[in-house]
Parts: structure tokens; sequence; C-alpha cells
């Protein structure tokens, strides 16, 4: 007699083995817990073994054989996503999911007015997003959990393809009152003798390190934090310069205080703002549609919160 299951029962099962909870997979995709764990029971009871180990207040771990099911049930759900898309091509059609990742530093910057026109033109797309750093990232397009990311090409793995959109100059970023606030440029030397406040993130502080690498020295680092707005905040009340690759409409910390961007001379290449893929994802309709929309406004000099 063939097994039975359907594409939902796959979804809920994936969604539990990442969360590593009914509970929380269960309100990650907006149902009751009962019906997750339902569909589960249905599943292992179809094809025979245990896909989960649940341990009382400890969630849900996948076993062995839980593991193995969880790539195949990947690749399943791969294969029915083709099948959708086949349809869209055909109907011309710009609809289903799309799951954006996004590096933590630009987040707040860029995806909301992306999202909403991208959204505005596609409205039968359902878009959600994912807050990341560099790391996670990669792991998240290895794992199939996004389709997408916004991202730096900093570190890219072989197993990724980046779509540049934007070459990213470095900038210094100075308080007012900083003595090398009102130069035109300037190069690490002179940031050397000067406090610096890192953005202390996955790969981005390897790449800020490296500005300095040919001097045979490290600046001298004050204050560390992982959250651009602390940083500006930090660097707008005198603790140290920062640096940064985007140049943002908004020169000023949260707590209003002005700052000042600077060119910041070097060898070393250019950062650059793009999209990153897995190369093993097939690129459906709506993913290309997502990387036409962001090549168009790109190519525009408009991309959100930045200053052309």
């Amino acid at each position: 007699m063939p097994l039975r299951f359907t594409l939902r029962q796959l979804e809920y099962f994936i969604a539990v083995g990442e969360a590593g909870s009914i509970a929380l997979a269960a309100e990650k995709v907006n149902v009751t817990a009962p019906s997750m764990s339902s569909a589960i029971a249905q599943l292992e009871a179809g094809f025979g073994v245990q896909l989960f180990t649940r341990r009382h207040a400890q969630g849900s771990a996948l076993t062995p054989v839980g593991q193995q099911f969880m790539e195949q049930a990947r690749i399943v759900l791969a294969s029915a996503a083709k099948l959708n898309d086949l349809a869209h091509i055909h109907t011309g059609s710009v609809l289903g999911s799309l799951r954006v990742g996004c590096l933590r530093t630009f987040v707040q910057l860029m995806v909301p007015q992306l999202r909403r026109s991208f959204e505005t033109r596609y409205p039968n797309v359902e878009f959600s997003q994912l807050e990341l750093d560099q790391a996670q990232i990669f792991d998240a397009l290895g794992a199939s959990r996004i389709d997408l990311a916004l991202t730096y090409d900093m570190s890219i793995p072989s197993d990724i393809d980046f779509h540049p959109l934007r070459d990213l100059p470095p900038f210094a970023i100075f308080d007012v009152d900083h003595p090398l606030a009102d130069k035109t440029s300037v190069t690490a030397g002179d940031l050397l003798e000067h406090d610096m406040v890192m953005l202390d993130m996955p790969h981005s502080s390897d790449y800020f390190l490296s500005l300095f690498r040919t001097l045979g020295r490290r600046p001298r680092i004050a204050e560390r934090t992982n959250e651009i707005s602390i940083q500006r905040g930090l660097i707008a009340n005198g603790y140290g310069f920062g640096i940064a690759n985007l140049r943002t409409v908004s020169e000023s910390s949260m707590d209003g205080k002005p700052l000042k961007f600077v060119p910041l001379k070097t060898d070393v290449p250019h950062l650059r703002l793009g999209i990153a893929l897995s190369r093993a994802a097939h690129v459906s309709r709506t993913i290309q549609a997502f990387i036409d929309h962001c090549h168009e406004i790109s190519d525009a000099g408009a991309l959100p919160g930045m200053k052309s």
C-alpha cells in the first residue's frame, strides 16, 4: 500500500525540526500546537519511524532517522515549488512565499522600503524577513531557511552565488568635535592614534581590521558593540571614531547628535552590497522578481536610506 503524506505535514515537520519545539514552530507558522503535533504523529505513524525525541521542557530533538528525513523533506518541498513555479511561468504570476535574510547592520535602513515597494508591485507574494549576521546568513542559505539574503560580499563561500548591487567605499565616522572631523579624507594611518568604536560582528570586524593590516598595527579599540545604533551613539558622544561602508541619509545618532562621515582612503578592495543565494537552490520566478526589483532600484540610485 503506498505511503500517503501531505506537503503541509512535511512543512510542519521541517518547522519543528528547525525550531526544536512544537510550540515555537506552531507560533512561527501560525497554527495551533495540537494541529502541528497531530501532523507529526501522522507522519511517524505512516512511515513507522520515530522522527523526534521528545523531552519535557526541552523541546523536540530530531532522531538520526529524523535528520535524514529532514534532508529529503526539503528536497520534496523544493521539487513541489518547481512545479508551482512552472505554472507561474505559464500564467505570468509572481506569488507564493519569499523568505529574505538581511545583514543586521542595515536591515532597518533598507528592507522596510524594499519590502513595501515589492509587495505593492506583487501583492500575492507572502514576504518574510530575518535579521542575521554574516555567518548566520551562510548557515540559513545552506539549510534552506531563507531563499536569498541582502548582504555584503564578505568571505562568500564557494557554494554561494553573489549578485552585486552597489560598490561601498569605506567612511570614517566622527563626532563633530573630533580633531579629524573636518578633514576632506583620512587614511588608516591617520586613525591609529585615536580611540575606535568597533562594530564587532562575525566577518565585519575582520574587514575593518584589514584596513589597518598593511600598517602592521591594530587600531586602538576602546569600545565594541554589535549594534550599529549603539556604535553611532557612542561615536556621537565622543567615545571614538567608527568605520562604516554605508553613508546613510540620516547622519545623526538616535539621540539626535550629528555625525561626520569622512571618506577613508585605502587600497583594500571596497565592499559590495548585493544578493546572496545558495548555488544549489532553485531560483523561482518570485525569487528572480525580487532580484530584478533590487537591481532596478539600485541602478536608479534609489536604494533606501543611502546617499547616492
